[in-house]
């Protein structure tokens, strides 16, 4: 637990916007080089590292990116207007700090916006939208601003440590994916200790955020006969989430999806779902079954990858999804990896 913790808190705490994950991919290559038989970054950025073996090839696929922000123009009093990259609801970026990553140095900054005691009455109940704020890094103008290295371009992301919250429960930023992330090198490591003869491409993944790109390029170029998705999914225990809208629960297991986005996403391949599930049952692992309406994830991109890929997903649940105070317990991320590992050792019986 002690190691899953400390991974998960250094993924965390770095940052790697979307179409910026070099952090990222840093750790991922220092974490899984010892384990593979070759590891590279391809043309669009996505880490392949590549345990050979003997068919059936498997991916093991979790995206790098967390969702963030982008400078779009620095204004003559030096606050900096921007972009949302990924799927932001705007309130959560209200008075966050953020690091700006200049080629010069990364610089803080404050997300601001007009003060409550000035908003007219009839807007008060109105939505604070992203138009209406900015960036204050301290500077006096823009001149200012542009010799610190703040430009347009400049990515953004949210300034907050993870922390444990209990023995178990921790919250930080970009558990969307890094808990993904954490599970495929974990699941790595697990699958050196098990023993397999399978070939397995463990794929740190680009720009997830922003339409599954990295997914799509790795998974054409690897053409696997069968491949896994390591995210993040939403639970429904929470106050202002019913169990209708997701049955899945914190501390209850890893979530294996039958369907995400309601089938416009993945519609889990039935061979795969069976596979991962008598796994589960055959290791005493606990595991939920997930049926979502909402997002999706990698796994549609390689799934509709040349031919066809078998593909499902398996994710840890996480509340708060999509902000800077994601929530999860290291026992479900515990249980995801070892659910993906153990599957490695079974997946010649299926496929």
């Amino acid at each position: 637990m002690k190691e899953l913790k400390k991974l998960l808190e250094r993924l965390s705490n770095a940052h790697g916007l979307s179409g910026c994950e070099e952090s990222i991919k840093n750790i991922v290559y220092e974490e899984l080089e010892s384990y593979v038989d070759e590891i590279r970054t391809d043309t669009m950025g996505n880490v392949i590292a590549t345990k050979k073996g003997s068919k059936p090839s498997v991916m093991i696929a979790a995206h790098m990116d967390e969702i963030g922000l982008m400078c779009k123009y620095i204004d003559d009093k030096g606050f900096i207007r921007f972009v949302r990259i990924g799927g932001w609801f705007d309130q959560t970026l209200h008075s966050q700090r953020v690091v700006l990553h200049t080629d010069k140095s990364d610089i803080y900054g404050v997300i601001g916006a007009k003060p409550p005691h000035v908003i007219k009455e009839e807007d008060k109940n109105k939505l604070l939208k992203a138009d209406d704020m900015f960036i204050d890094i301290g500077a006096k103008n823009r001149k200012e601003a542009e010799a610190r290295g703040v430009r347009v371009g400049t990515p953004i992301t949210i300034d907050r440590e993870c922390k444990s919250m209990t023995e178990k429960v921790m919250t930080g930023k970009a558990f969307d994916n890094r808990a993904g992330v954490c599970v495929m090198i974990h699941a790595m490591k697990r699958i050196s200790e098990l023993g397999s003869n399978v070939t397995v491409h463990a794929v740190g993944t680009v720009q997830e955020e922003v339409g599954l790109k990295g997914a799509k390029t790795s998974a054409f170029s690897l053409n696997p006969d069968v491949a896994i998705a390591t995210d993040g999914t939403i639970p429904g225990d929470h106050p202002g989430i019913e169990k209708k809208d997701s049955a899945i629960e914190v501390g209850k297991g890893t979530a294996i999806t039958i369907v995400d986005a309601a089938g416009r996403g993945l519609i889990a391949h039935p061979t795969v779902v069976r596979w991962l599930e008598e796994t589960a049952k055959e290791k005493n692992i606990p595991y939920q079954l997930d049926v979502g309406d909402g997002g999706t994830t990698d796994g549609t991109a390689i799934h509709l990858t040349k031919s066809g890929i078998p593909t499902g997903v398996v994710s840890v649940p996480i509340r708060y999804m999509h902000s800077p105070v994601e929530t999860l317990d290291i026992d479900d991320l515990e249980a995801t990896a070892e659910l993906v590992a153990q599957a490695i050792t079974t997946v010649d019986r299926y496929f």
